[in-house]
């Protein structure tokens, strides 16, 4: 596919759609985090509430907010970690999927060890900078 339009002109349309792209970006998340910035103070004090009432629900005209317990895990040593999973058999512990950059310098140093199942999807991207 050749095009008729020259290729400085593809170029500098593309820059500018970029910069343009950017500036609504940084614009949403300003605005957008000067409204999360809002609600947060508005979920301190449904919070407060419930915690001052001992309540875990609150319902009125305008709708119902309630509180749960939200729990995250994490570890700061994962070698205890992968023995643990392992000595356990508790693979479910880890989401499933590949670090991109590990399986792919894998595969460069060791091209003749695929594993089973892998699938791989390549594609040429295009980038462009400014001069």
């Amino acid at each position: 596919m050749t095009t008729a339009i020259p290729l400085e002109k593809l170029t500098a349309a593309y820059i500018k759609l970029r910069d343009m792209r950017a500036k609504l970006s940084a614009d949403y998340r300003a605005q957008d985090g000067e409204l999360l910035a809002k609600q947060d103070k508005i979920k301190e004090a449904l919070l407060e509430h419930c915690k001052e009432h001992n309540v875990e629900s609150v319902k009125t005209s305008e709708g119902t907010f309630y509180r749960t317990v939200k729990r995250r895990y994490w570890t700061s040593d994962w070698e205890s970690m992968y023995k643990f999973v392992l000595d356990n058999q508790v693979p479910e512990f880890f989401d499933k999927r590949l670090n991109q950059k590990n399986v792919g310098q894998f595969l460069e140093e060791n091209p003749e060890q695929v594993p089973p199942g892998l699938n791989v999807e390549s594609e040429y991207v295009v980038s462009v900078r400014k001069k």
